[in-house]
């Protein structure tokens, strides 16, 4: 025989099932990653007491800047992310959630991950070299070009190597003294492509004492969500536009886009 309920009654029966699956999803772990800047690294000057760029074959010339290339930290991918994690992250400018899936190789484990980060880079490092060399007009097999960074994986540091290398061989000096930080991927023909965590990106920039920061254009608007003050965001589609910018900057002289 079923007794008959109460609204009151009804209402607490039916909210258990509700406070279950809260209690199960704040305890469950989730598929996703908290990020938040990471180190940034002068390409023009040294990495663990060794030069990030090394050139033999062609004169080179000393540099009054800095080109910082930029990176993030995600929690690992075995790590366990609950509930509480996001919404904390949601409500911090210093973190971000990601899906786990947009920063590690959905099913890879670490070592395969730490594989996969490492070719990324050299493939990078190659494309790099040569969209440099093109854009000088130089000859890859008569100019060795040496990129050497430790403990950083992944493909968006090709812009900032492609300007390290022009700034190093090329007449000018892109930087005109200032410390100019940036991230984007490179082809072999200079294009420049989007890389992610562009805003945490910026912020670990300005930490470290950039004023100027290069963005995929495709990115702009993730830039400007969360710009640190101080920080001038330059967009680009490509290594020429970069250098122009860069020189029009420096010399006072054509027109430096803005995102």
């Amino acid at each position: 025989m079923l007794s008959r309920l109460t609204r009151p009654q009804v209402l607490a029966v039916c909210a258990l099932p509700v406070v279950a699956l809260l209690a199960t999803a704040a305890f469950a772990p989730l598929p996703f990653s908290v990020a938040q800047p990471g180190l940034t690294a002068d390409v023009l000057g040294k990495n663990q007491g060794a030069p990030v760029i090394t050139i033999k074959g062609a004169p080179t010339h000393g540099t009054t800047g800095q080109l910082r290339m930029t990176t993030i930290e995600a929690t690992g991918p075995d790590a366990s992310i609950r509930l509480g994690d996001v919404l904390g992250s949601w409500f911090d400018t210093d973190r971000a959630v990601m899906p786990r899936d947009a920063v590690y190789p959905n099913g890879d484990g670490v070592e395969e991950i730490e594989e996969y980060n490492e070719e990324q880079m050299k493939e990078s490092q190659d494309a790099a070299t040569a969209a440099a060399l093109g854009y000088l007009d130089l000859d890859g097999a008569d100019v060795d070009v040496r990129l050497r960074l430790e403990d950083v994986g992944g493909p968006s540091a090709g812009l900032l190597f492609s300007l390290g290398i022009i700034d190093k061989l090329g007449a000018g000096d892109l930087t005109g003294g200032r410390v100019v930080a940036g991230t984007g991927t490179i082809t072999p023909r200079g294009e420049v492509g989007a890389v992610g965590g562009v805003p945490l990106k910026t912020q670990a920039a300005r930490r470290d004492g950039a004023t100027v920061f290069l963005v995929p254009k495709a990115e702009c608007s993730d830039a400007r969500a969360e710009l640190p003050k101080g920080l001038r965001l330059i967009p680009v589609t490509t290594l020429k536009g970069a250098v122009d910018s860069l020189e029009a900057l420096e010399t006072g002289q054509g027109e430096v886009p803005a995102c």
